[in-house]
């Protein structure tokens, strides 16, 4: 696997997102995620920056976006295919950006019943920090490393 740096419409990025969000739809009973219905020009209009992860036949079998303040990354989207979970993929993607985030804190959120996704960043060092109901029913929970 190799990482580098990728633009939104990276091909085969957006149906990458909607397969790992229908996971986590799964996973925590709600398909309300936003990203989960998000469209090309959707995803284009965000103002994050992308590392793609490629398996040794260069597709693209994971990714990760954040937004940079002066203080703070905000770890935005971790998406890795279904196909690829439990290979260490997600964990190395959370790295890199910690690796890139140069004495900044980092922030994340991911639903309160995705118990993969907190066990991953829990294990990385990111502590609880609280939980909120964006939607009716929908929980979050948020962490902070």
């Amino acid at each position: 696997m190799h990482i580098t740096e990728i633009s939104p419409d990276q091909a085969g990025l957006l149906d990458l997102q909607h397969a790992a969000y229908r996971v986590e739809a799964q996973i925590i009973g709600d398909d309300r995620i936003p990203p989960l219905h998000e469209t090309p020009a959707d995803l284009l209009a965000l103002p994050l920056t992308w590392l793609g992860a490629f398996d040794d036949e260069e597709r693209l079998v994971g990714a990760v976006a954040w937004a940079r303040t002066s203080d703070e990354v905000d770890l935005d989207r971790l998406i890795v295919h279904p196909g690829a979970h439990r290979q260490g993929i997600g964990r190395t993607l959370v790295k890199e950006v910690m690796a890139r985030a140069e004495g900044r804190g980092i922030v994340v959120s991911t639903g309160r019943g995705n118990a993969p996704a907190r066990a991953l960043y829990e294990g990385l060092g990111f502590t609880l920090q609280g939980e909120a109901e964006p939607v009716p029913g929908l929980w979050i929970v948020r962490y902070a490393c």
